[in-house]
C-alpha cells in the first residue's frame, strides 16, 4: 500500500507492507504401548487446556488411530506446548512422542 506525504516541498512515497496472519501448526500426539491413557488425559487438560470430555476424546483417537491432534496454534505456541508435553512425559518415564506439523490451507 503506497501513501504520499508532502515534506519540505517534496512528495515522498511510503510503502507499507501488508501484515500476514501467522501460519498455524498442529500439535500431534502419537500412540505408544507405554504411556497411560490417564497420563495423556491429564496432559491434554494441563498443557493443552482441554476440558475433560475433549481430552478423553483426543486420547481415544490417539489410542485407536495412532495419532491425535492436541491443538492448533501459532508456531511458537505449538512448539512450546509440544516441548512442555515431552518434558512432562519424560519426567514421568513415558516415551510419548509429541510432534508439530504445519497446517496447510
Amino acid at each position: 500500500m503506497a501513501r504520499q506525504v508532502k515534506e519540505g516541498g517534496q512528495i515522498l512515497t511510503r510503502t507499507r507492507k501488508k501484515l500476514q496472519t501467522p501460519g498455524m501448526w498442529k500439535v500431534l500426539l502419537h500412540n505408544d504401548d507405554y504411556t497411560t491413557q490417564a497420563f495423556v488425559v491429564w496432559l491434554l487438560k494441563t498443557v493443552f487446556r482441554k476440558p475433560e470430555s475433549e481430552a478423553v476424546a483426543i486420547m481415544l483417537a490417539v489410542h485407536t488411530s495412532g495419532l491425535g491432534v492436541a491443538g492448533v496454534y501459532t508456531r511458537d505456541v505449538a512448539e512450546t506446548r509440544a516441548e512442555k508435553a515431552r518434558r512432562l512425559a519424560e519426567r514421568e518415564g513415558f516415551p510419548l512422542l509429541c510432534t508439530v506439523e504445519e497446517v496447510h490451507a
